[in-house]
């Protein structure tokens, strides 16, 4: 029988060491084009296993929750030309339990 009723108990064995800085970043403008913060939030970044990116209706911006990233790589597939995807400083970032 499986021990984990949903995804965020799977996720809670996981071990986290934020740095300060984000590795994460959504790009103002694309191609000459501004990015719509909050259509690339709903409808593309939704995807993030640890829902690091959220749109904040009262300050009009998207929130990028770095500390919470599993550095899986998902939004940079999704959304390449509009995510600055780097790994987390030596040291820090996510460490895996197997379980």
């Amino acid at each position: 029988m499986n021990k984990f009723k949903t995804m965020e108990d799977k996720l809670g064995l996981d071990k986290f060491k934020p740095s300060h800085e984000t590795h994460l970043k959504i790009k103002k403008e694309v191609k000459g084009n501004k990015v719509d913060e909050k259509k690339l939030v709903e409808e593309v970044l939704f995807i993030c296993p640890a829902k690091v990116y959220t749109y904040d209706e009262n300050k009009g911006q998207a929130i990028v929750s770095f500390e919470n990233c599993l550095e899986c790589g998902t939004c940079r597939v999704a959304a390449p030309d509009e995510i600055e995807w780097e790994y987390p400083t030596g040291g820090f970032g996510v460490t895996y339990k197997y379980g």
